[in-house]
């Protein structure tokens, strides 16, 4: 369907989303189901001592996605815990995104210009949110059938705000699909589960994580001040004294780059998000114990690491002795054991082991962007400013 929203036009960035809600639904032109379905008996209490299962909407923001957003949508449909909407924003997309989801009878909302970011086409659909939990996944990821209804569960309680859950690469067959594989196996199942024992989760993850509606309105919904609205949108929670929660075994497969092109996009605007987040919550991050001491292991790894790799190691094996470059996987047992550990269990030993080296070389990859970005925003004051997708 097609939104007549002159208003979205002019609302600021920073404005919260509630203005947004003084839109006129009655200029859609519904190509959406007439009514938004109800919970299935399994998922409701019994009237005389609780209410029903909270209803939750998901967002999927969507640009020339018109090859992936079936297997999203399906695996969205097929979910345990049904979604009472799944609500597509095509950010006018020069491909038939549009058209293939109204086929799969979804609501399709469409801007009247494009947006410009993942944050600004998930603002628009939120006045369209009526349940109480809502949840953004990009239109390339696709959900295991388990997945809504673990984190509803992690949701209910008082006080939590978002949650998150697992994220594997849905395709692991180029270098970098592999290196990448690596990097989630390590970070989900080793750093996230110690950030979540300590109730600071470092991001809520964009590419699948689940809100309290309410919560997310109250802090204008998701900002695009930076290129990562999910770690700003996450900092911000925790300012405002809400809680985010990580689930392991909510899984979910995106789509990640499979060539360099497209790998250092996504790099370009995740090394630039971090820098941008860093910069602009410190004061906030500082008092917060738990998290001043996360981020600082990640601002160590992200900066001290990259100097090493990129400009350290290189010279001693020049000055000292080529055997210096040992240096480069001195570490990989500390990162092979979880990784393999969790391989196992997901009965993907080889695939993983095989995939080792790749992990060595997208980690330099990773360093080159994050000193680009560091060096870019804070010594040349070059902020990135452009949404550039990674697949």
């Amino acid at each position: 369907m097609a939104i007549e929203a002159e208003d979205f036009i002019n609302r600021s960035p920073g404005r919260p989303v509630e203005a947004a809600l003084l839109l006129d639904q009655r200029q859609i032109i519904s190509e959406a189901p007439a009514a938004r379905p109800t919970l299935p008996a399994q998922f409701t209490h019994d009237p005389a001592d609780a209410a029903p299962m909270p209803g939750i909407t998901a967002i999927v923001p969507a640009y020339d996605e018109a090859e992936s957003i079936t297997e999203t949508v399906l695996s969205l449909r097929a979910q345990t815990y049904p979604v009472a909407e799944i609500i597509v924003v095509d950010d006018c997309s020069t491909d038939d995104t549009a058209a293939v989801a109204r086929r799969l009878g979804v609501t399709v909302l469409t801007p009247p210009k494009n947006t410009g970011s993942k944050a600004g086409a998930q603002n628009f659909a939120m006045p369209f949110v009526a349940t109480e939990y809502c949840m953004a996944i990009d239109a390339d990821t696709e959900l295991a059938p388990d997945a809504v209804e673990k984190l509803v569960a992690a949701l209910n309680p008082p006080g939590v705000a978002a949650v998150c859950g697992f994220v594997l690469p849905r395709y692991v067959r180029s270098v970098w699909e592999r290196g990448r594989y690596i990097e989630y196996l390590f970070a989900f199942n080793f750093y996230k589960p110690i950030q979540d024992f300590l109730g600071r989760p470092l991001i809520s993850s964009g590419c699948f994580s689940a809100y309290r509606t309410a919560i997310l309105r109250s802090v204008g919904g998701w900002s695009t001040r930076t290129m990562a609205e999910d770690m700003d949108l996450t900092w911000t929670l925790y300012h405002r004294g809400h809680q985010v929660r990580f689930v392991g075994d909510a899984l979910c497969y995106p789509i990640e780059p499979h060539d360099f092109n497209f790998l250092s996009k996504q790099l370009r605007r995740w090394s630039h998000g971090f820098v941008q987040n860093v910069r602009l919550h410190w004061r906030e991050v500082v008092p917060q114990p738990y998290l001043r001491s996360i981020l600082a292991v990640g601002y160590w790894d992200a900066i001290i690491s990259s100097i090493a790799y990129l400009i350290l190691i290189p010279l001693l094996m020049l000055i000292v002795h080529p055997v210096m470059a040992v240096a480069y996987v001195i570490d990989l047992p500390a990162v092979a054991i979880p990784v393999l550990v969790k391989a196992w269990q997901r009965r993907e030993f080889g695939r993983a082991l095989l995939s080792l080296p790749c992990f060595l070389i997208v980690r330099l990859v990773n360093s080159y962007f994050i000193l680009c970005a560091v060096w870019s925003e804070y010594v040349l004051g070059k902020t990135l400013l452009v949404y550039e997708k990674g697949h």
